[in-house]
């Protein structure tokens, strides 16, 4: 405020102190809790729900050519009969000898094949080499050896039959010599049966078949009867096929199985039963019912984790269930067949199968029946990622739909899926981006951070995510995989939901490199609109309340010129878009939410009216040409009718920079054209927009011309009538540009009008005692208009001089001033603006009203 003639009359001050590089007064940090500048908030960016349950969704940056199926067919056909054992993990011993090749049936039985000297016939070249590749591939996977060497012709025919061949009977003793001597227990597949088919011998087996079915009181159907039942699937189990496989299990004593007679007579009791139901019943429930009976009772015998003969078998009865494809079955049969530790492909199918189910979101409630849940968290405990990485990926999807069920996602997070995702995480950070397995890992990660995303909506499994030191693993992720829109688009949610909550907000910025990463993205995806937007949120929260954060983010090299690139990249689109909007005029209805240019603008303004408040910080960006000039252009081509949280941010942001009263300031140089631009808000019907114009011209006012600006255009009378409104932050800021037009002294005759002074003293008496620092403000607009008093008649009404005369002299009384009915959490607060705002202010007003009032008998606050 500039100075006054009266050498009593303390120097008169501007409505907002500029900042000083010394301490802050009790009466500065009142001020800045009158938010004269003041940091914005802004909803969360809008996320619109997926219409179906996809692998990716619809704004997934894979191409479908790139990308994993999310839509596919499961049948009893893509599994896989031999694997049919848990997987032990266990390696077999080395060999003490050189193990030799199968012999030919149609050599002599004691004719062999030196290794490694090869066969001279190609066709034995052939047989040879796919024995080996088998032999390799089996065993390296914990596998037993294959059932048979043939040529590629006769092998492609094995491969499509539905029952198992079996060798020659002089195959079968001179293969079974020379695998003996690979393995103790190489002689046998793994549910029991021979590695060789003895064609001759097949009569002498059903002979041995017969015995077995008659001592057994529970049988499976003849062939005749699947005959007859026409509607079932033909791949069903046969009798035959079954009891063959027991028959030969054993004849053959197995030495991995020595089952007891105990545990084959729960077998024969407990289980074949079931098995016959299995394969005879038709109707969907009851082979849901009897898929239930099977699990409880293998969990009763303790099936599920140990080998038994009949285990391959019962595996194909269930894949054969599969084709049947209803939903609430194919949940059982994933039950069980997880529960028997299927691997390689069989667990990728089952995988599948599951993943198809939990597409449905009808299909949540029978999910969270079965108790499927602890199915799928073993297999990301305990299974190999790199082995599995695919079985992984649908897995990791299938939890990913079900953690959008509320009821569900909480029996995640007490199953423990934050640890797991965790430990899974840590795994895959390992693995450096020369790895060839990185890049198979990219589809699994997507679905591992989108149900991050899901499960960081409840309370303690965000504990969890800090507790366990998620937050630095998804920076690595994020570093490692900067390239992969997808992971960092999940990512940047997490943190987006995070950073909405303070002590998150406050991990989120102890990362050193969290601006540099955050830069980084907004570099490289800057036209990733789901991206951008939520990072500049992120940036918002983080700056918003802590100034360290914002000299840091500041001083990080070229965030001024990123932020800049980005405000300038979305302003040209949103431009765009109105331009398209106005040309289709009928189409004029106004949007539910901002448009996808306006919500990064709405963000990205909200960054930098966090980072003004920093007074370094703040200087440099009022200095800043392209700032102030983008911030300008929103006000230019942008109505607040057309989206009013941009409008109103933009112009926050402009009132934060016209704080800062410095040299280069491109405020300064733009004044004129600024306040023009506010008139429109003035005129508007908005009054969040009016508050927001009227504190940018209580900083303005404090230059000649733009007091000069106020008074041609007679925006004053608009501001005195702001007075009568009932909000005390109207009132402050309307007052605070009247006490900066009262300065100048040819000005102060405008109060006269429009009721002025009686709308003034209407306010003390109206937010006196409940604002303090608006009732100082009153008192200081009332100082300089009363500067050279002569009389209190010549100044104030009578009415409102004994009006004025009885508040101040009760408001300076501190008892009385302070005896109203204040939050005790606010009492100290309000004490603080009486005694260091208000009351200096008001005595000196009372002593001139008095002093010019001589013929009155001063009111004291006892005759009050």
């Amino acid at each position: 405020m500039r100075s006054s003639k009266n050498k009593n009359v303390e120097k008169p001050e501007p409505f907002y102190r500029p900042s000083v590089p010394k301490q802050k007064t009790s009466a500065e940090i009142v001020n800045e809790a009158r938010n004269a500048l003041r940091t914005l908030k802004t909803q969360r960016p809008f996320t619109p729900r997926e219409d179906q349950r996809k692998l990716f969704g619809s704004a997934s940056s894979r191409t479908p050519d790139n990308r994993p199926p999310s839509t596919f067919s499961v049948h009893a056909s893509s599994f896989e009969s031999g694997d049919s054992r848990p997987v032990s993990g266990t390696r077999l011993s080395p060999l003490d000898h050189k193990p030799k090749l199968l012999s030919s049936p149609i050599k002599d039985e004691d004719s062999s094949i030196s290794f490694p000297k090869p066969p001279l016939d190609p066709v034995e070249v052939r047989k040879v080499s796919s024995a080996r590749a088998r032999l390799c591939r089996t065993v390296s996977q914990g596998y037993l050896l294959p059932d048979k060497i043939l040529p590629p012709d006769e092998n492609k025919e094995l491969m499509n039959a539905e029952e198992p061949a079996f060798l020659s009977d002089l195959s079968r003793r001179t293969n079974r010599s020379s695998l003996a001597e690979l393995s103790p227990r190489s002689s046998f597949k793994d549910d029991g049966i021979p590695l060789v088919y003895n064609e001759h011998n097949k009569a002498e087996e059903q002979h041995f078949l017969k015995g077995v079915v008659a001592t057994s009181p529970l049988q499976f159907r003849s062939g005749s009867d699947q005959t007859e039942n026409s509607d079932r699937p033909s791949s069903y189990p046969s009798s035959n096929n079954w009891n063959k496989s027991e028959s030969k299990a054993g004849s053959e004593n197995d030495s991995r199985i020595n089952e007891t007679e105990e545990e084959e007579n729960y077998w024969n009791v407990k289980i074949l039963p079931i098995m016959h139901e299995l394969e005879n019943e038709d109707n969907i429930e009851k082979l849901c019912l009897a898929c239930t009976n099977l699990h409880q009772a293998l969990e009763e015998g303790g099936m599920f984790r140990k080998r038994f003969k009949g285990r391959s078998v019962l595996l194909k009865t269930l894949y054969k269930l599969v084709d049947i494809g209803s939903d609430p079955l194919g949940l059982k049969l994933a039950k069980i067949i997880l529960s028997l530790k299927v691997s390689g492909k069989n667990l990728l199918n089952v995988c599948k199968l599951v993943f198809k189910i939990s597409r449905n979101e009808k299909n949540d409630s029978l999910i969270q029946t079965d108790g499927l849940l602890g199915s799928l968290l073993e297999i990301l405990r305990f299974e190999d990622l790199q082995i599995n990485h695919e079985a992984f990926l649908y897995c990791m999807g299938a939890i990913k739909f079900i953690s959008g069920n509320a009821v569900l996602l909480n029996a995640l997070v007490n199953n423990g899926v934050v640890e797991i995702i965790v430990q899974l995480m840590k795994q895959i950070n390992i693995i450096k981006e020369n790895d060839t397995r990185f890049s198979n890992l990219d589809h699994l990660l997507v679905q591992l951070t989108a149900t991050l995303r899901n499960l960081i909506d409840l309370p303690h499994s965000r504990c969890q995510v800090l507790c366990n030191g998620a937050l630095s693993e998804l920076w690595v992720l994020l570093e490692q995989h900067m390239n992969d829109k997808d992971i960092c688009t999940n990512i940047v949610r997490i943190f987006s939901k995070l950073s909405s909550y303070n002590d998150c907000c406050a991990t989120l910025a102890e990362y050193s490199r969290c601006y540099v990463l955050f830069l980084a993205l907004l570099n490289k995806h800057q036209k990733k609109q789901d991206l951008v937007v939520r990072v500049v949120f992120i940036l918002g929260n983080l700056t918003a309340k802590n100034n360290q954060a914002r000299e840091q983010f500041f001083k990080e090299k070229g965030s001024a010129d990123t932020l800049i690139s980005v405000f300038q990249t979305y302003s040209e689109l949103d431009l765009n878009a109105k331009k398209e909007k106005h040309e289709g005029e009928q189409n004029k209805g106004k949007e539910k939410h901002p448009s996808e240019g306006e919500d990064v603008l709405i963000k990205l303004i909200r960054v930098l009216a966090n980072l003004s408040i920093h007074p370094s910080v703040g200087v440099a960006l009022a200095a800043n040409h392209h700032i102030v000039a983008l911030l300008v252009t929103v006000l230019e081509y942008k109505s607040i009718d057309d989206c009013e949280e941009l409008v109103i941010n933009a112009t926050a942001t402009i009132n934060n920079l016209s704080y800062y009263k410095v040299r280069n300031s491109v405020i300064e140089d733009k004044k004129l054209h600024i306040a023009e631009l506010l008139l429109k808000l003035l005129m508007s019907n908005n009054m969040d927009g009016i508050l927001e114009a009227v504190r940018v011209f209580g900083n303005l006012s404090q230059y000649f011309e733009i007091c000069d600006f106020i008074i041609q255009r007679k925006v004053y009378k608009f501001l005195i009538a702001l007075l009568d409104a009932k909000h005390p932050d109207v009132c402050f800021s309307a007052c605070g540009v009247l006490l900066n037009l009262t300065v100048d002294k040819t000005k102060r005759s405008i109060l006269k009008e429009e009721g002025g002074i009686k709308k003034l003293v209407d306010c003390l008496k109206d937010f006196g005692p409940t604002d303090w620092q608006l009732a100082c403000l009153v008192c200081k607009t009332l100082w300089n208009y009363s500067e050279n008093i002569t009389s209190a008649a010549s100044c104030f009404e009578e009415e409102d001089t004994n009006t004025l005369l009885v508040l101040l002299a009760s408001f300076l009384d501190e008892e009385l001033a302070l005896n109203y009915n204040f939050d005790s959490n606010l009492r100290d607060y309000h004490k603080l603006c009486w005694e260091t705002e208000f009351k200096p202010v008001a005595q000196k007003l009372l002593n001139r009203i008095q002093s010019h009032h001589s013929f009155l008998q001063p009111i004291t606050s006892s005759s009050f």
